[in-house]
């Protein structure tokens, strides 16, 4: 018994090791739309100037951040110790957000941190790329065919072998498609009110408890309502989800601002004349619904 709980003691907090979280994530936007390219320890992250990027399985806690823009006339912006972690040293994923002071001087201000999300789906117009991983600059899928039908599949993130027996046929064929980016981005107009840019599944119970918290504890307006939104573009909502955030507002001019916005991120467009129900005035109600329609 003694020697059971001896190794229990040793093991326990390799086991808890084991389970802390090892990466984090890294994303930075820019809340008037500029573009701009980012350099983490000299290294250069997109190849093509982008307005929200999204680095992932950062290893390190803190790091050296370099953004330049694509505009010249605006200055670079460094920072030197970027914090993936949070005070007790748990990798998180962390949000920065690059706005313009009253002298429209842009500044990179921390935004946001919650726990790492498991399969997260990006949203459209966010630029994503895993820290350290090559710029493939193709994508080659080759077939060959002497007997069987083989198929070799290579392209970011995909490694995959296929085969199927067939005697009769036998041909072999290339095809190579260039690209233009090392990391997957898609693009939607900026001001556009179409949902559907979310194909995939809302947000899980316990990371949008953990985001509607971090709206609900921020002190201003303002702020809840940039927080709100940076969670929308991060992630993908459910209608019930973007109500309970719009309930978190205490002025019907924040919840109408942040329901037009958390429209095209939401999964079940259908279902969203539910958030009518958050508000008190029927202008707003009509308002919103005019947005949906396009009016």
């Amino acid at each position: 018994m003694k020697k059971i709980i001896l190794l229990l003691a040793f093991a326990l907090p390799a086991i808890l090791f084991a389970q802390r979280q090892s990466t984090g994530n890294l994303t930075i936007f820019s809340e008037d739309g500029d573009k701009f390219y980012l350099i983490l320890n000299g290294e250069k992250q997109n190849d093509v100037p982008q307005t929200n990027i999204r680095i992932e399985e950062l290893p390190q806690p803190y790091y050296s951040a370099r953004i330049l823009f694509a505009d010249s006339t605006m200055a670079p912006l460094s920072k030197n110790s970027l914090m993936i972690t949070d005070a007790d040293g748990t990798m998180m994923d962390v949000t920065y957000k690059i706005r313009k002071d009253k002298s429209k001087k842009a500044k990179l201000n921390y935004f946001s941190a919650i726990p790492v999300q498991q399969e997260y789906m990006p949203p459209a117009g966010m630029y994503v790329r895993r820290f350290g991983q090559a710029a493939p600059s193709s994508q080659t899928i080759t077939t060959t065919t002497t007997g069987t039908i083989g198929a070799t599949i290579n392209a970011p993130g995909i490694n995959m072998n296929i085969s199927i027996n067939d005697p009769v046929e036998s041909h072999t064929t290339t095809t190579t498609t260039t690209t233009s980016s090392s990391s997957h981005s898609s693009s939607q107009g900026n001001h556009s009110n179409n949902a559907g840019n979310c194909n995939g599944w809302p947000m899980k119970a316990g990371d949008f408890t953990a985001a509607k918290k971090t709206v609900s504890e921020t002190a201003f307006e303002e702020s809840k309502l940039s927080t709100a939104k940076s969670i929308a573009a991060s992630n993908c909502l459910s209608t019930d989800q973007v109500v309970a955030l719009c309930e978190v507002f205490s002025f019907e001019e924040s919840k109408l601002t942040f329901a037009k916005y958390a429209y095209k991120y939401t999964t079940d467009p259908k279902n969203y004349f539910k958030v009518n129900n958050v508000f008190s005035f029927d202008s707003n109600k009509d308002e919103l619904n005019k947005f949906i329609s396009g009016d």
